[in-house]
């Protein structure tokens, strides 16, 4: 079965769906503004003669007519990043605020990382790590051309991650409680990525599906632990397969302090709740205060979004 016929009975309007995964992705830019403005970045693509359209759910994304934002004057001076649109949405959801300290459990090459940034204001301690060396120049490169100055860049396995606590936090155990919040953007089998690559079914199967599990809980369950009592962690994945989002989710719900809250995304995008059930499965209800995005729904790619908030 071609993988994305599994989903045919969670999608209302599964043709819309089908049509939508095969028509090619578009072009966004995310607006710096440690660097620019909204306005200042929307009047310089005008005197550039690029053209663009905002999206109708937040003003500093923009989706351009043509490809290849890398060619323009502002991008080149870090007033715009490409970002796809969807992946917005994590760092929204996590709301990290000026002076915090934050984890992006699974950073590279950055885009969400440079957006936490930007909501920072630059400002406190935005540790970004991932285990793949290789890509953390892109991450670097990215915060370079940014300007972002509050990025301490690691490289580790998130799933055992180890972190000198900050000033008076503690370490006790399994507990660092070294972050206000974190952001697990977990790898995962790409299913929602098919817009952008569509090899990224070619190598699909229950088996690689199975395996990156394992690595998605282990994240999780170590971004908890990391994250003080009454912090906030982000679960996200670019994928829909049920078992590596609520099936996730209902793990550490069952094995960490934290519960399932809820959080809306800007109005004017689209989403579906998280399911409770799935080939025979049962999962916490709360686990329905997930966001599903499908791509027909907003005409982007496909994604998964949770927040969840530590306990004890």
């Amino acid at each position: 079965m071609q993988p994305l016929e599994r989903y045919a009975s969670l999608v209302d309007d599964f043709d819309a769906f089908r049509a939508a995964c095969d028509r090619p992705l578009p072009s966004v830019v995310r607006v710096n503004t440690l660097k620019t403005s909204i306005t200042r970045a929307r009047a310089a693509l005008d005197d550039a003669d690029v053209e663009y359209e905002p999206t109708d759910w937040h003003p500093g994304m923009l989706r351009l007519e043509q490809r290849g934002p890398g060619t323009s004057w502002p991008y080149f001076h870090g007033w715009l990043h490409g970002q796809e649109e969807v992946s917005a949405l994590p760092a929204l959801a996590l709301d990290a605020q000026p002076g915090e300290v934050v984890w992006d459990a699974c950073a590279a090459p950055g885009s969400k990382t440079t957006q936490l940034a930007d909501l920072m204001d630059d400002r406190g301690t935005l540790v970004g790590n991932d285990n793949n060396l290789g890509r953390l120049s892109a991450l670097r490169h990215n915060a370079e051309r940014l300007g972002i100055t509050n990025l301490v860049v690691t490289n580790q396995d998130a799933r055992n991650y180890s972190f000198k606590p900050f000033g008076d936090r503690t370490d006790h155990g399994k507990r660092i409680e070294a972050f206000d919040r974190a952001l697990v953007d977990a790898p995962c089998s790409c299913e929602g990525t098919i817009r952008k690559n569509p090899d990224a079914l070619e190598q699909w199967s229950m088996d690689h599906v199975m395996s990156v599990v394992g690595i998605q809980k282990g994240v999780l369950r170590r971004a908890i632990q990391a994250t003080r009592t009454g912090g906030t962690v982000v679960y996200a994945t670019c994928t829909f397969a049920p078992e590596e989002n609520e099936a996730v989710l209902d793990h550490v719900l069952d094995t960490e302090d934290c519960d399932l809250i809820a959080w809306e995304p800007p109005a004017g995008f689209e989403t579906d709740p998280g399911i409770t059930e799935w080939d025979g499965s049962e999962y916490d209800p709360s686990v329905e205060l997930a966001h599903r995005v499908y791509p027909h729904r907003n005409d982007t790619g496909g994604f998964f979004c949770a927040k969840l908030e530590v306990t004890t």
